[in-house]
C-alpha cells in the first residue's frame, strides 16, 4: 500500500532510458538527498517530462533508494545521478495518449501557489511530494486513456478504497499500540496516611551550652516569655516573697 506520492520530472532522454529499462529501477538526483531518503517500498510515482511538458505513466516503488558507482541517465545540467529506487510499472501510456501539463496543471492543488501563467515553475527539480488527490486525479485520466472512462472509473474507486482501507488500518495500529502502553504504564504508589500527616521536621539535639541550660530546670523556669523581658521571672520572684505579718492599730488610751 502505497505511503507518499511522488513526481518524477526528468527531460525526453532519461525517461527513455527508464522506459527501456521496463520501468524496473529510476535515477535520482544527488541534490534531493532528504527526498530521496523518504521514498520507501509501496510509494507511487508518476512521471513529468520536461521539455516537452507531459505526464507519461506511474509506478510503484520496489525498493527503496541506494547509492550506485554509475548510472545510465545523463546528466541534466551538472547534477549527477547517484541514487537508484527499484520500481514497478503500472499504468504506462503510448506517446500519443500522453498528457499536455498545460490542459490539467490548473486542476491540480501543487501548483494553486503559483500564477496561472507561471504553473510550469512548480515541476522544476527531479523530486516533489504530491498529494493523494493529486496522484489520483493525474493517474485517472491516463487510466481513462488507456481503458476507456468506465473501467478506468472502477479501477480509481478501487485504488481509492484500498489507500482509505490502508489509512485506517494504520489508525487501528496505532490506537492499540497507545493503549497497550497505558495499560503497561503502573499507577502512581499514593499513601493516604502520608498524604494526611504533615512532613516531619528533624530538630537538631542541644550540645554545648544549649543542652546544660536544657538540663538545668531553674533555668528553663527563669525563661522570659517571647517578649524577652522576662516578666515571668519577675512575677516568680515576687510571687516567692513572704508578706509581713498584719499589725492591728494602736490608740492611745485616754
Amino acid at each position: 500500500m502505497p505511503h507518499n506520492f511522488w513526481m518524477i520530472n526528468c527531460n525526453e532522454e532519461n525517461y527513455n532510458v527508464t522506459r527501456r529499462m521496463g520501468f524496473t529501477g529510476q535515477g535520482l538526483k544527488a541534490e534531493y538527498r532528504r527526498k530521496v531518503q523518504r521514498v520507501e517500498p509501496g510509494d507511487r510515482v508518476i512521471y513529468y517530462v520536461t521539455g516537452t511538458r507531459v505526464f507519461t505513466a506511474t509506478a510503484t516503488v520496489t525498493r527503496g533508494y541506494e547509492e550506485v558507482d554509475s548510472s545510465p541517465w545523463i546528466k541534466e545540467g551538472k547534477a549527477a545521478w547517484p541514487y537508484r529506487i527499484g520500481i514497478k510499472p503500472d499504468v504506462i501510456l503510448r506517446d500519443e495518449q500522453f498528457i499536455s501539463a498545460g490542459l490539467i496543471a490548473y486542476r491540480l492543488e501543487y501548483v494553486r501557489k503559483w500564477a496561472p501563467e507561471d504553473w510550469y515553475m512548480a515541476f522544476q527539480g527531479n523530486l516533489h511530494l504530491l498529494s493523494k488527490s493529486d496522484f489520483f486525479l493525474l493517474e485517472g485520466e491516463m487510466l481513462k486513456l488507456r481503458d476507456g472512462r468506465l473501467k478506468a472509473l472502477e479501477q480509481i474507486d478501487a485504488a481509492l478504497a484500498a489507500e482509505e482501507e490502508r489509512v485506517n488500518a494504520q489508525r487501528e495500529r496505532r490506537r492499540r499500540n497507545a493503549n497497550r502502553n497505558n495499560a503497561r504504564t503502573p499507577a502512581p504508589r499514593t499513601d493516604a496516611a502520608s498524604d494526611n500527616q504533615p512532613p516531619a521536621v528533624e530538630t537538631p539535639a542541644p550540645t554545648g551550652d544549649e543542652a546544660a541550660v536544657a538540663a538545668d530546670p531553674e533555668t528553663t523556669a527563669g525563661q522570659g516569655s517571647n517578649n524577652g523581658r522576662g516578666r515571668r521571672n519577675s512575677r516568680n520572684r515576687g510571687g516567692n516573697r513572704r508578706s509581713a505579718p498584719r499589725q492591728s492599730p494602736r490608740y492611745d488610751s485616754e
